[in-house]
């Protein structure tokens, strides 16, 4: 595929296929191609240090640092490439040491971590739209990071709808992941 494909929608199959000779990372936004923007350094910390902190709870192969995409429900082609996810150790196992995509026949991740990067646009994409397709793709909880708004917000899947739950300061964060033990602020400061 070229060039020409930035501007026409794409199906899933042709976003799998879809190859323009550089390192560009690409979200499928109702079968249309997005570029994901370089993130802040601040974001990648906040990311990575999370990261870091799951991989003492939970086996570092169910841990996707920017590296995996998800098929996620909408009205066309659509495919998020989350911060941060925890897969179970069924998913892991399917999808195995092959491309790091997670269809919608494979189980969901059990965690996805988003930072918002600073902007309304960035806020309304995290807060709005990944929050919806992310529950209905049944993704059992969800994070926002929001670093302009000094806030974690974790999202827990109730009845096919989320549950949110903001921390702010020395709050602790409450989490399937409880033996994390991180307050607000240690995420938002990367663990400085």
């Amino acid at each position: 595929m070229t060039e020409a494909a930035i501007g026409k929608r794409l199906t899933f199959e042709e976003y799998l296929d879809y190859d323009d000779g550089t390192d560009t990372l690409y979200e499928l936004v109702a079968g249309k191609l997005v570029a994901m923007p370089p993130e802040s350094r601040l974001n990648s910390q906040i990311s990575f240090f999370l990261a870091l902190e799951l991989a003492k709870v939970i086996p570092a192969d169910c841990i996707c640092h920017k590296d995996t995409e998800l098929e996620v429900m909408g009205p066309r082609a659509q495919v998020r490439v989350p911060d941060l996810m925890v897969l179970s150790e069924d998913l892991a196992a399917v999808l195995g040491n092959r491309r790091g995509t997670i269809t919608r026949d494979m189980p969901p991740p059990v965690l996805i971590v988003e930072v918002v990067s600073p902007g309304k646009a960035n806020e309304e994409r995290d807060y709005r739209y990944k929050r919806s397709e992310y529950a209905a793709r049944g993704v059992s909880e969800y994070w926002i990071v929001n670093p302009p708004q000094a806030n974690v917000t974790v999202l827990t899947l109730v009845a096919g709808l989320y549950e949110a739950a903001e921390y702010t300061g020395a709050m602790l964060i409450q989490s399937q992941f409880e033996a994390l033990m991180l307050t607000a602020d240690r995420v938002l400061s990367a663990g400085k």
